[in-house]
């Protein structure tokens, strides 16, 4: 009985000290804690105590931008329709635009052709744009013609009164601009009808001061004429195999 007792006296102390004690991580943050809060240089440093002591600055107006760039569900369905033709101006890949203008503005009836069609022949012996500059009745169009340069670029430098048809798809283009030279051939086709590209065009040449004869022959049209000034053009249009309007532009006073 004394030995029994001799022990639980012994063990007393040690499990009070159990039960007061902390845990020595939380023990070990308590006394850093104590450390910086008396320490004298932390308190008086004001850069230091404005970092633990000072509220935390919000702009309200910046707090609408918090995960702006976070992936939500759209306000509405998302819409599947395909965007209108009239979207981009008509324009498909491969084509130049004319300066914006529609197809029907400018346009008039034009005339009904007289007599045979000689610009016809002159196009079907033509195989290159240069062999149908050289074959034209205007000397000045067929002497420039000798110095024609190929670039899809002398497209858009044709004189201000014949510019490419809206939605033209240019196939071929030369010009020459050296010795007094303002030549612009250029080749392109188009989805609209023989008679609507006939048309527009008789509308702005003959706006433009120039005259204007209409020759056809088995579905081949020509329209050609001069102006005071020296100005001359001819204009050929067919029907290629996929059955869009194929036109050739001689023009002579290019830009």
């Amino acid at each position: 009985m004394a030995v029994r007792h001799l022990i639980l006296v012994a063990l007393a102390p040690l499990g009070l000290v159990a039960c007061g004690s902390q845990p020595a991580a939380e023990s070990n943050l308590d006394s850093l804690d104590a450390e910086l809060a008396s320490n004298t240089a932390n308190s008086s440093d004001p850069a230091i105590r404005a970092a633990l002591q000072d509220q935390i600055m919000v702009d309200p107006a910046l707090t609408g931008q918090s995960n702006a760039d976070a992936v939500r569900p759209p306000q509405q369905p998302y819409s599947g329709a395909l965007p209108p033709d009239s979207v981009a101006g008509g324009k498909t890949d491969g084509t130049i635009a004319a300066g914006g203008s529609s197809s029907s503005s400018g346009s008039k009836p034009t005339p009904p052709a007289s007599g045979d069609c000689p610009q016809c022949k002159v196009k079907n012996d033509s195989v290159t744009l240069g062999a149908l500059a050289r074959r034209q009745r205007d000397q000045r169009t067929a002497g420039c013609a000798n110095e024609l340069q190929y670039s899809t670029g002398w497209a858009q430098r044709l004189p201000a009164a014949l510019p490419l048809y809206p939605d033209a798809r240019v196939d071929e283009a030369a010009g020459a601009a050296a010795g007094g030279c303002a030549l612009r051939v250029v080749n392109f086709s188009t989805e609209a009808s023989i008679q609507t590209v006939l048309d527009w065009y008789y509308g702005r040449v003959t706006a433009a001061g120039y005259s204007a004869e209409h020759q056809a022959n088995d579905g081949q049209h020509v329209l050609g004429g001069t102006r005071r000034d020296g100005a001359a053009y001819v204009i050929y249009f067919d029907t290629r195999g996929d059955g869009r309007t194929e036109v050739d532009i001689v023009a002579n006073n290019g830009n």
